[in-house]
């Protein structure tokens, strides 16, 4: 749950780096970027709370006042943007809603505007005016979550469908306030006021004042400006299905290079690895960095470099076009759920893998109601001083133990092998063994999930495999991290073939076999599939390594073959796959 904070934490501590002024050659610099200098007169709005596309403006003379939501029904100033100050942060990358109002100051004000397009030129295009910027951005959003700046949540915080958003907000790096009307008086009254019931709830406010009752993450994603309108009115190079590490190093480094790219995920960026409380063996950062952070900041960087993103957007089906003018371009389409198909020269599967479930006749009855596929700081909360349990023997459920340990009473650790070696890096072996409150149950597994659906998860039993012994827990918190299954459930409609576990070949004889068969002179590429200009990397690739640092290296590898495909396919791409060799 995001709460507000003290404004003044994070912005005492960095405040020249949130709020950086740019010297006279900078300005002169930036102005060429941008589009002509409008004036504002005392206190006009210059950008409004919520407003989708609002630019970004850098302050010629005057001043700018800008202001965030703090709670419901009030504004709270953050900053006042003098001359050589740009407003805006990491929203104005990609044309989505203003999470801050912006006044002009009592002498009124004169600024450059600079909308999406222009401000990713200007910070690809000026390497100290560019650094400048994109940290104060990310900085400023970072400002915002902590204090709860943007949408409002109304509900109980605890309750199945405010889990289920906050995780998603959360997830996707978009500030919010959750307030609870049973201890907020403002809260109550409006939902009192409305008459909505408590099965309408939780009651989301959007930054434009929209009003949600208990919507879906879909609803809430186009009133926060997450899924772009213009989808389908565009031909992308390349259409990266799948937001995690593999499919955003494919998007940062595609569009890096000049390629238009569109990524589309269902759920939020990050994949599995987005979840995960603190990824150590990531080369580069030897104190270790959450999987929000470095994933958040791929999210950001793709952004920076053009890549439209779309989340949550699912795949439903991926088939050629029809109706091309040119029969010798061979491109996609993909079929969202319930939008337009959008259009791509190549495809890159990167759609990873989804979580594992235990066959458990009950279990989808306390999925959210105490059962979880994730520890995050909501869940830890929800957990306080109690005791969990934490199923799996491999590194996610290692970083899932280590991580509660600080929060809970105990945890008990079920592991189907004989030890945590078996499946788990020696450095959380070590750190499990030495935390105080972990129990370690190996040769166990869970069996049972007592409860009933509507108060939720009351207690579990669990049974040792080599004594057949059976122990039940009045224990209400699961926490399941037993691996995962390829999300490729997608695909089955299509030419493209996968194992018999259902991972994607790529390179091998059973694509090239299929690629022969439809006529080509040329067996796939290392990375590509069964159909040609359709690659795939990350987990959900057959024969890669499950880890972070393999799914960025092939999302940067693949980037090559995509170059050289569209260079068979477009001649006048040649100059664009040349570049890229060269780097």
């Amino acid at each position: 749950m995001m709460t507000p904070s003290s404004p003044s934490s994070l912005i005492e501590r960095r405040r020249e780096q949130m709020f950086p002024v740019l010297n006279s050659t900078q300005i002169e610099i930036a102005r060429r970027f941008g589009g002509e200098p409008r004036r504002f007169k005392p206190d006009e709005v210059v950008f409004e709370l919520g407003e989708v596309a609002a630019p970004a403006y850098l302050v010629l003379s005057g001043s700018i006042k800008v202001s965030r939501r703090a709670g419901f029904g009030r504004m709270s100033e953050v900053t006042t943007h003098g001359p050589g100050e740009l407003t805006g942060e990491v929203s104005q990358l990609a044309g989505g809603p203003a999470l801050a109002q912006g006044r002009a100051g009592p002498n009124g004000a004169q600024a450059t505007p600079f909308d999406s397009a222009q401000l990713r030129s200007l910070v690809v295009a000026t390497a100290d005016v560019g650094e400048a910027i994109m940290r104060a951005f990310i900085l400023r959003r970072a400002f915002l979550i902590e204090t709860g700046a943007g949408l409002v949540l109304l509900g109980a915080v605890d309750a199945p469908a405010a889990l289920r958003l906050q995780n998603f907000l959360r997830r996707n790096a978009v500030p919010y306030t959750m307030l609870n009307p049973d201890t907020d008086r403002e809260a109550a009254s409006l939902i009192d006021h409305l008459g909505i019931s408590k099965a309408e709830l939780p009651l989301a406010i959007c930054p434009d004042g929209t009003m949600l009752r208990d919507p879906h993450e879909k609803t809430l994603a186009q009133c926060l400006g997450l899924l772009p309108s213009f989808l389908a009115d565009r031909q992308y190079d390349v259409a990266v299905v799948g937001a995690g590490p593999a499919g955003l190093a494919t998007a940062v480094y595609a569009a890096s290079e000049g390629l238009s790219v569109l990524v589309l995920d269902s759920q939020a960026f990050g994949g599995q690895a987005g979840a995960s409380a603190r990824i150590e063996n990531y080369l580069g950062f030897p104190t270790g960095i959450s999987g929000e952070a470095l994933t958040g900041r791929a999210y950001t960087q793709a952004q920076k470099f053009g890549a439209v993103m779309a989340i949550p957007a699912e795949v439903k089906l991926l088939k050629p076009a029809v109706g091309d003018a040119r029969p010798d371009r061979r491109d996609f389409e993909l079929e969202l759920d319930e939008a337009k198909p959008v259009r791509a020269s190549t495809i890159v599967i990167a759609s990873g893998a989804r979580y594992r479930k235990l066959d458990l006749p009950n279990l989808s009855s306390f999925e959210g109601r105490g059962v979880y596929y994730w520890a995050s700081p909501i869940e830890s909360r929800l957990c306080a001083r109690r005791e969990v349990v934490v199923v799996g023997g491999g590194n996610s459920a290692g970083q899932g133990a280590v991580f509660l340990a600080s929060h809970v009473a105990k945890i008990h650790m079920l592991v189907r092998g004989r030890s945590l070696s078996e499946n788990m890096s020696q450095y959380l072996v070590t750190r499990i063994e030495a935390l105080p409150n972990v129990e370690i149950h190996t040769r166990s597994e869970l069996t049972q999930l007592i409860g009933d659906p509507q108060e939720g998860l009351q207690g579990i039993s669990w049974r040792d495999r080599s004594s057949g012994k059976e122990e039940k827990r009045a224990i209400r918190h699961v926490f399941l991290f037993i691996g995962a299954v390829p999300n490729t459930d997608w695909l089955k409609q299509c030419a493209v073939i996968v194992d018999a576990k259902g991972f994607v070949q790529t390179g091998g004889p059973g694509a090239m076999s299929a690629a022969a068969g439809e006529g080509t002179d040329r067996g796939p590429l290392q990375l590509e599939t069964s159909l040609q200009g359709v690659f795939a990397v990350g987990d959900v690739r057959a024969g890669s390594v499950k880890r972070v640092s393999g799914a960025v290296g092939e999302g940067a590898a693949v980037v090559a073959q995509l170059h050289g495909y569209l260079h068979a396919i477009r001649p006048e791409h040649r100059m664009t796959a040349m570049r890229a060799n060269a780097t």
